[in-house]
């Protein structure tokens, strides 16, 4: 078994290969927050490029609580040409033989301030980052938690009639449910926090209200931190538990990953590695790295997992899928080459491209591992806005060039404004 056979879920679900997009943030929608003809090119491009799975950035169930400015929006019901629209966008991403998913989120306490300056998370403790770009979040009440519950399941039930194969409720990544799970984040005092059963109780809610939504023949997936590499927060161990919860509740997929905005390790945003993370020789080692924690959690209890991070050559890929995994996601190296997945199950490549050396931004006291944490964040948003450039780039029918990531960082705060003003 490798990365390039076929897979089918328990569910019946068919995939070409092992080989996931992975969700990744466009920011290519209008003030209506509806796909458009950006987003039909973007993921017709995609489904085209190799891949057997693709999985859309984050689709927001608020508009007050973006992750950032250009998210597709499910805030409330949709008109006729919004329907129209998201068919649009699942028939182009579906293209290929192409299983498409739609990954449903809340940014709570990770919106930015220019959209959002006081954002709803489970408890006002503001994001510990320099920079002044998140502001002091307000505790959700209990209705407004059930509130965003059935948003949840809504935003499922209109992706499924759009056309979409299946939805990811997002739980990782410090957004709003990961918010919950965190110990940190979460200080509650009532039913959805404290014990893990209670900062779990959000997640599980939503999976109960979406699988309710779709029924048992549509594939519900999770994506879920391993852990979020501080301390004090949701840890690994609190991962395996969860994971088992999440399979007697019958989730098709979980998607492992680990980080939030104050520790990115999903994004190695500022060029280190997640603190945990042992110190390897060999590439191909450190490439199986969440590997080795999903391992981990199938000898426990999980549904089918999707392991993302880092993974770039096809051998790697190929011992992560013989090891049990259902799925490896590629992110970054899809952002400037598209096809790049097809080429290397083409075998006119060895590995996935690697761009992180072109966005190192120098040595010493202003490179990747500066002690200045103000500089390495800035140096992690300056990486992040290339890749949001070149995926512009895609969108419009180009191709990926040379961009210096500090003028990409200028250039998508610039766009970032006038969305928000939108």
């Amino acid at each position: 078994m490798s990365a390039s056979t076929p897979f089918t879920l328990p569910n019946g679900q068919r995939f070409r290969n092992r080989i996931a997009k992975a969700a990744m943030t466009e920011g290519l929608a209008g003030p209506d927050g509806l796909p458009n003809a950006a987003h039909e090119a973007l993921y017709r491009r995609w489904a085209h490029g190799g891949c057997g799975l693709l999985i859309t950035g984050n689709v927001l169930v608020d508009a007050r609580h973006l992750e950032r400015p250009g998210n597709v929006i499910v805030d409330g019901a949709l008109p006729a040409e919004g329907k129209a629209a998201w068919a649009r966008w699942a028939a182009a991403a579906t293209e290929a033989d192409c299983q498409a998913w739609v990954q449903i989120n809340h940014a709570g306490r990770q919106t930015q301030k220019a959209v959002n300056p006081h954002p709803k998370a489970p408890s006002a403790v503001p994001l510990a980052l320099p920079g002044g770009q998140f502001g002091m979040p307000v505790p959700l009440t209990e209705a407004e938690i059930h509130g965003l519950i059935a948003r949840w399941a809504d935003a499922a039930a209109i992706s499924r009639e759009a056309g979409f194969t299946g939805v990811q409720v997002h739980a990782a990544h410090g957004y709003l449910i990961s918010q919950f799970l965190s110990p940190l984040a979460n200080q509650r005092r009532d039913e959805w926090g404290g014990s893990l059963e209670n900062r779990a109780r959000f997640l599980i809610e939503t999976v109960k209200a979406v699988r309710a939504a779709v029924g048992a023949d549509f594939t519900l997936s999770v994506k879920i931190n391993s852990a979020d590499f501080q301390k004090g927060g949701f840890a690994f161990e609190d991962c395996l538990v969860v994971a088992g919860w999440l399979a007697d509740l019958g989730v098709d997929c979980l998607e492992i990953s680990g980080g939030t905005y104050e520790q990115p390790a999903m994004m190695d945003m500022d060029g280190l590695t997640p603190r945990e993370e042992p110190k390897q020789q060999s590439t191909r080692q450190r490439e199986a790295y969440f590997v080795q924690l999903a391992r981990a959690l199938m000898q426990a209890k999980a549904p089918p997992l999707m392991v993302t991070g880092g993974l770039r050559s096809l051998a790697a890929m190929d011992d992560a899928v013989a090891s049990g995994i259902a799925f490896v996601g590629v992110g970054r190296p899809l952002c400037a080459e598209p096809d790049c997945v097809a080429d290397l199950l083409a075998g006119a490549s060895e590995e996935l491209p690697r761009f992180e050396d072109r966005l190192a931004i120098g040595p010493g006291l202003l490179g990747p591992g500066s002690p200045f944490k103000l500089v390495r964040t800035l140096n992690g948003f300056a990486a992040q806005a290339w890749y949001y450039q070149q995926i512009r780039r895609i969108a419009a029918g180009g191709a990926a060039v040379k961009l210096n990531p500090f003028k990409a960082f200028l250039a998508e705060q610039q766009e970032n404004k006038a969305r928000a003003r939108a």
